[in-house]
């Protein structure tokens, strides 16, 4: 499980001051020092985080389709005016997979959050709901390490284009992204 380093909220021991400062903060409609505002940023962060190991990923696949066309796409000649069929499907097959990964990327920076309203503060336990997110936000990252990982280490385009639905399953990225839903569903119950 993946641990959040925890701020302490200065304000809680300002004194006198803490009033002013509180009903300042509170008079914007905003307090950056509640924990469930810091837990809303920290999902904001971590998720921008996973969405960019993923484009790394993509973008790595990306310049191996790249490669992978110079040598076996070469540009038409008299002799050979058209492209192999099989060289050209292969091709495809690498883009399919590179839309794979975007897909999850999007789906990641898309996924959503309880919506921050004075409703849901008064009735419900926000901080609860955001911590379990943070939670699924860790498997997340770990889940995208992973992949990355698994994805920069192969330098053979139709290899890798062959098994990313398995290393995508294996990574967890899913199970993460349905925890994330499950909490938020638990939550419009």
């Amino acid at each position: 499980m993946t641990e959040f380093k925890s701020v302490a909220n200065p304000i809680d021991s300002a004194g006198p001051a803490k009033q002013v400062l509180s009903n300042l903060f509170y008079g914007w409609g905003y307090n950056f020092y509640r924990k469930e505002n810091q837990l809303r940023a920290d999902d904001l962060l971590v998720r921008a985080k996973v969405g960019e190991m993923l484009a790394a990923a993509r973008a790595h696949l990306a310049a191996l389709e790249r490669e992978w066309r110079r040598v076996h796409l070469p540009p038409p000649t008299r002799e050979h005016p058209f492209p192999d069929p099989a060289a050209v499907a292969r091709a495809q097959g690498i883009q399919r997979a590179q839309q794979q990964i975007e897909a999850l990327e999007l789906r990641v920076r898309t996924a959503g959050v309880p919506e921050m309203d004075r409703i849901h503060q008064r009735h419900r336990d926000e901080a609860t709901t955001l911590t379990q997110l943070v939670e699924a936000d860790g498997t997340l990252v770990l889940a995208a390490k992973q992949l990355g990982e698994a994805v920069l280490a192969e330098q053979d385009a139709p290899a890798l284009t062959d098994a990313l639905p398995g290393l995508i399953a294996q990574s967890g990225i899913e199970s993460g992204l349905a925890q994330r839903q499950q909490t938020l569903s638990a939550l419009a119950g």
